[in-house]
């Protein structure tokens, strides 16, 4: 890892007077840079102070703990970045019954801190060397050192019949026949949803994360392919976007640091009865939204350092004609049975669930304090009773899963599969696939706890694992809470009756 610490006073010192050889600016600066970055420097703790250049090393809990600004941060996505380059995730192909392949970006870059603001031009890292070399080269620059890294997101704009209207996402969508492989399709998504070119000089295509068979109907129907890629954002400077109206309502720049916040844990509640009673009709939907309620899933709620709003969509001004058309019934009809959210809505928190956060969650497993998982809450309804049915009928299932999650010395299993170059798709069956996760599920992630420098010992299928099984379980929930529930009414019934006829 190359990372450049001041381990002395001396060196400190010479630092800051390279500082006043600097032009001319006002003393108030010219103290801040000198003094309380020498103070900065001197609160990195010890275990961070030996690092050197060429040598990578993670970055402990105590460590963040000790030093909560974003250098210790930065120093472990440096190996993270690093260790994602050196060892890419399978490809995953499809199986024969889905023919759908989806890309999407996770774009990173460092927002500058304002003691440590860089000069013009920053350092561009050169194409013609390696990916490992141009990472060693940016995460040494002290801007970047001492910046915040962000990642960018989107929210989607609202489109009748969309799965995904509405929602906090990465930029991304559909393979096209023209696209060369998957990578392409995502670098062309990003060009036409927000007009950032991912193959700028600025930009480092880094690696993958896990390719995920996407499914519908709690693991019924496969839907599609989604394969994530990593790009770093190498500039102070990032060109405005340019957001597509039809496509993306707004985009938003979040700290790492916050996504790692457990401050910010919360959770999302979502009317599932439309993705599974679609052809029962509105009786139907209303039927199971008596009978199930809400969805409660884990989320984290999105604190921007930087949003950008698309003034084209409609409704984005307060008392546009497009709100005022929908009539009483069809605004109760939206409540009621609808869990997609306009895109115009500034009211609601952003908030990053489901397939996205599975997705992320992968990354900032990697992350210290490496607590995503341990954060993360398994899926439930809010009716009281199905609520306590699935408690019960999954306590077990969820204390195995966990254990094995917490074992830290797992069999490895698929060092042989990274190696290969591709992963054919096999038929699902009741062992629970770990490249499958349910469209409003969490993801698949390979890290569990700090990365190690042997990838074969850290390679984990922590929220795979976690979830192995408990679908199945939530359909029996249903219909023992169904069972139960047509029991109890009749056993109502009955009382009632008998309580009639005596009178």
């Amino acid at each position: 890892m190359t990372v450049e610490i001041c381990g002395d006073t001396k060196a400190c010192g010479n630092r800051a007077n390279a500082v006043r050889d600097q032009p001319y600016v006002s003393p108030i600066v010219d103290f801040l840079r000198t003094y309380i970055i020498y103070d900065l420097h001197r609160a990195v703790p010890a275990s961070l102070q030996s690092i050197r250049p060429g040598f990578t090393t993670g970055v402990s809990n105590t460590d963040l703990m000790e030093f909560p600004g974003p250098g210790p941060l930065n120093a472990a996505l440096h190996h993270a970045l690093l260790s994602l380059h050196q060892h890419p995730y399978p490809h995953v192909s499809n199986p024969p019954n889905c023919k759908k392949r989806g890309a999407v970006s996770l774009i990173l870059r460092v927002r500058p801190d304002y003691l440590n603001w860089p000069g013009s031009p920053v350092l561009i890292p050169d194409r013609s060397i390696s990916v490992d070399q141009q990472l060693n080269l940016f995460f040494s620059q002290d801007w970047v050192q001492y910046g915040d890294p962000e990642v960018l997101f989107i929210k989607r704009a609202s489109r009748v019949g969309d799965r995904w209207t509405g929602h906090v996402a990465l930029p991304g969508g559909m393979k096209d026949p023209d696209d060369r492989d998957d990578q392409a399709a995502a670098i062309r998504e990003a060009e036409e949803e927000i007009g950032l070119d991912l193959v700028a000089k600025e930009c480092i295509y880094v690696s993958n994360l896990p390719e995920r068979l996407v499914t519908a109907s709690w693991g019924s129907v496969p839907l599609l392919i989604l394969c994530p890629f990593i790009f770093l954002w190498t500039s102070n400077y990032t060109p405005p976007l340019k957001l597509q109206p039809t496509e993306v309502a707004s985009v938003h720049w979040v700290s790492l640091r916050a996504l790692l916040s457990p401050s910010l844990r919360t959770v999302e509640y979502v009317n599932t009865s439309e993705r599974y009673a679609k052809r029962g009709g509105f009786v139907a939907r209303l039927t199971n939204r008596f009978m199930t309620g809400m969805m409660e899933f884990s989320a984290i709620k999105l604190v921007p350092t930087e949003s950008l709003y698309c003034s084209l969509i409609p409704g984005f001004l307060p008392g546009d004609i497009h709100q005022k058309s929908l009539s009483l019934f069809q605004r109760l009809k939206a409540r009621c049975l609808s869990d997609q959210a306009s895109s115009s809505d500034k009211s609601r928190p952003l908030l990053l669930w489901g397939l996205t956060l599975g997705i992320l969650a992968d990354f900032l497993e990697m992350l210290p304090p490496h607590n995503m998982v341990e954060l993360w809450t398994y899926p439930t309804f809010t009716s009281l009773d199905l609520r306590l049915i699935v408690k019960m009928l999954t306590y077990g299932l969820r204390k195995r899963n966990i254990l094995k999650v917490k074992a830290a010395d797992f069999a490895n299993e698929t060092s042989t599969e990274i190696q290969a170059a591709e992963t054919p798709f096999t038929e699902i069956d009741s062992n629970h696939d770990l490249n499958r996760v349910e469209i409003s599920g969490m993801g698949v992630g390979r890290y569990y706890g700090p990365p190690s420098t042997d990838m074969d010992n850290s390679t984990r299928h922590a929220v795979g694992i976690m979830l192995t099984g408990y679908y199945d379980r939530l359909w029996l929930s249903v219909y023992v809470c169904l069972a139960w529930r047509v029991t109890l009414g009749a056993i109502t019934t009955l009382y009632a009756w008998r309580w009639l006829r005596r009178r």
